[in-house]
């Protein structure tokens, strides 16, 4: 960039910090989601846990009234027991048979007076059945083996409370309470049982549970036994297994809470139970887990639906806020992009206007130069076809410094961007290590050079002779960075070019020519490009070196960039455009003879047989050529270079004369016409027109600028770009 443009660009605009609104916007979407996520998840937790202990506290007040309905059922179950045994006294089984009838009355009254009395049976010391207010007279029933006689008898006068049963006795759902007689004398004499209804118990836990989905209520033994259970408990299950349970009830503990997974009916609960007054009984009351879950999660999804509902507009009015901020950043960028780009227009146009000048200057220049040299070299051929006639030396002098002259203005031209190109394929895992010796010629004794190519670098398609004359401009220029010596490395590597300012995305071969060289100031790398711009002294550079790279790298689609750390060094990278055409004959490399190709060859004497060979015109076929050039000295030499081939040449100034003498009858067998003429018609025109008149009719054309280069290319003539060599002049004209 320079130093007009920075200028430009770094005047003072306003400024607007989108980073910080951008991160106050995104702090306030972070708080808005995650305080409600954090307030959710705190009160969910807490929610969940009061509503656990809710349900203890309701389980345990279940409890609480089933074991006050339990103790007060039993307790009157204790007293009936206690009025039946004292009614009976000291009577044994054959009294109590023969007083079967009175006894019988006097149980009905008794039974019929309790709801939850199934039935009152009167056993004997054998286990038969002496007396019942269900019964007279008495069925021939024995309970002898029944667990719950044998039980009785032997904790008597303590009760014994058997799991339900449904016996040919009571015939009923019952469970019963038996009490153990004792004579005075201490022997037994019989079991006073009371059977008390199931569905009694039942009812009144299913009453107590109204309102608490999937609460249960139930009625246990000490040793686990289901008693009444509601909801009722499977078939075949007459104990509860839970070893938490059980172990309390055996531990004789008063009353706990427990969470167990039933193992009645496999349901997670939480469960309270209560001792029975002094009876080895427990009742408990259970809520399951998955119900207290299901309400709370209801619950928790109503407080989660009413918290979003704000949240999602808070975080809707954010994300409008994020875009439109978005959209203004790029309406402020592009803005500035605008403000910044009329500041610098003055300055940039003024540059433009200065280096096209410039540019038009050197063209104008240089083209003059090349038919200066064409005359020169034009004669210096002849003389050597004439066998230099004692000045060989003097005539071999000339041709060098004409060579010379002829890279000068090859420079000027590729500088100018109108030097002549000739865009080909290139293989640069072949051509690159080739140019090896080139380059460590270029770089001097002092520099050690090294190549590294991969084997899979992808082909381009430029101006091999321009990529060769930039490789030596950077070796030079690198040589003179390194005055005591140094590396000169050369890498390259496939690269893929994205979201850049200058180059188009897409696939480039990156050439980097890196030294260890003292390198340079930015000021001065910010320049380097520029032409005419150097840092040598005066007589040693010319300023047209990396101007050439940069020239050269852009003609070919691509661009070159430089980079350098002052005392550390200088990398100059070129990317050139990946070839995607069919692959074309291999170009030749680079080397010692190729770039000396325009000067003369010593070996090329009269008396050489190469000499010879060219010389000889024997080899000719003479003919007609009309030589259209409006520089007379070019057109005499071409003229008499043509004239040692054995051609008649006509010369003509203006291709409008030519036109004419074409349209009168005149044939030739080639007209050669140089581009750039006065007239009504150039070169070109010229071509068109006999193409078009006479298609048999051979035509060829000269230039020295690259724009009439490429558009003399879409005529399909042959083209010889200025100055060009003697032996590409025979090889038109043998064709």
């Amino acid at each position: 960039m320079h130093s007009s443009d920075s200028a430009a660009l770094d005047l003072p605009l306003p400024l607007r910090n989108f980073a910080a609104t951008r991160r106050i916007l995104l702090v306030v979407l972070a708080v808005s989601i995650l305080v409600p996520i954090v307030f959710l998840l705190g009160y969910g937790y807490y929610d969940y846990q009061r509503r656990m202990t809710e349900s203890d506290d309701i389980a345990d007040r279940v409890a609480r009234v089933a074991d006050e309905q339990a103790v007060k059922v039993l307790d009157l179950n204790r007293e009936i027991s206690t009025r039946i045994v004292e009614m009976l006294a000291d009577s044994d089984d054959a009294q109590i048979h023969a007083n079967q009838k009175a006894i019988h009355d006097r149980l009905s009254v008794i039974g019929e007076s309790f709801a939850q009395v199934a039935g009152i049976t009167i056993f004997g010391v054998t286990g038969e059945m002496l007396a019942s207010n269900r019964y007279f007279p008495v069925p021939a029933v024995s309970i002898a083996n029944r667990d719950d006689f044998i039980s009785a008898r032997s904790i008597r006068p303590d009760p014994y409370f058997s799991l339900p049963l449904l016996g040919s006795v009571q015939q009923a759902d019952v469970f019963t309470t038996s009490v153990g007689r004792s004579l005075n004398d201490g022997r037994f004499a019989g079991v006073v049982s009371i059977a008390l209804k199931r569905d009694y118990f039942a009812g009144f836990y299913r009453d107590l549970s109204n309102g608490e989905p999937g609460m249960s209520v139930g009625l246990f033994r000490r040793d686990g036994g289901i008693l009444v259970r509601e909801p009722p408990n499977r078939a075949g299950i007459t104990h509860a297994r839970d070893v938490a349970f059980t172990s309390a009830m055996r531990n004789n503990e008063l009353f706990g809470r427990l969470r167990i997974r039933s193992s009645i009916d496999g349901v997670e609960r939480v469960v309270a139970f209560r001792r029975v007054g002094d009876y080895p009984l427990y009742v408990t009351s259970a809520i399951p887990t998955d119900a207290i879950f299901a309400e709370w999660r209801q619950h928790y999804t109503l407080i989660a639906v009413i918290t979003a509902a704000p949240c999602v507009a808070v975080w809707l009015l954010v994300l409008f806020s994020l875009r439109q901020l978005q959209a203004q950043q790029a309406a402020w960028e592009r803005w500035q992009a605008e403000v910044a780009m009329r500041l610098s227009a003055e300055a940039s146009s003024r540059q433009l206007r200065r280096m096209g000048a410039l540019g038009n200057l050197v063209a104008n220049v240089a083209h003059d130069f090349n038919n200066l040299l064409m005359v020169v070299a034009a004669n210096m051929e002849l003389a050597r076809r004439k066998n230099f006639n004692g000045l060989e030396r003097e005539v071999l002098a000339v041709e060098r410094a004409t060579a010379g002259a002829e890279a000068l203005a090859r420079r000027l031209l590729s500088v100018a961007r109108k030097q002549p190109l000739k865009q080909e394929p290139i293989d640069l895992a072949v051509w690159l290590p080739a140019a090896a010796g080139l380059i460590e010629t270029a770089a001097g004794e002092k520099v050690q050079v090294k190549v590294q190519v991969p084997p899979d670098m992808w082909q381009v398609r430029a101006d091999a002779t321009e990529l060769e004359f930039a490789i030596i401009n950077i070796a030079v220029n690198a040589r003179d960075a390194m005055p005591r010596g140094g590396r000169f490395v050369i890498r390259s590597q496939n690269v893929r070019v994205t979201a850049d300012n200058v180059l188009p995305d897409g696939e480039y071969a990156l050439l980097a020519f890196t030294d260890s060289g003292d390198g340079m100031p930015e000021t001065t790398a910010r320049r380097a490009f520029e032409p005419l711009f150097t840092t040598k002294l005066s007589g040693s550079g010319t300023g047209l070196g990396l101007a050439q790279v940069q020239a050269a790298c852009e003609q070919a689609g691509g661009t070159a960039r430089l980079d350098s750390v002052l005392g550390r060094g200088t990398t100059v990278r070129l990317y050139l455009p990946r070839y995607h055409g069919p692959a074309a004959a291999p170009v030749t490399a680079p080397n010692d003879a190729t770039h000396t190709a325009d000067t003369a060859d010593p070996s090329d004497t009269p008396d050489s047989p190469d000499s010879q060979d060219k010389a000889a015109p024997a080899r000719l076929h003479p003919g007609s050529i009309l030589l259209v050039e409006d520089n007379e000295e070019v057109a005499a030499g071409v003229a008499a270079v043509l004239a040692t081939f054995g051609c008649d040449v006509r010369h003509e100034l203006t291709a409008d004369k030519a036109f004419d003498l074409l349209n009168e009858g005149s044939r030739f067998d080639l007209v050669l016409s140089d581009i750039q003429m006065p007239g009504r018609l150039n070169g070109i025109d010229l071509a068109e027109k006999v193409r078009g008149t006479w298609p048999s009719q051979r035509i060829a054309l000269m230039t020295g600028y690259a724009d009439e280069f490429e558009r003399a290319r879409h005529t399909g003539v042959t083209i010889l770009a200025k100055p060009f060599n003697i032996d590409e002049l025979r090889e038109l004209v043998l064709r």
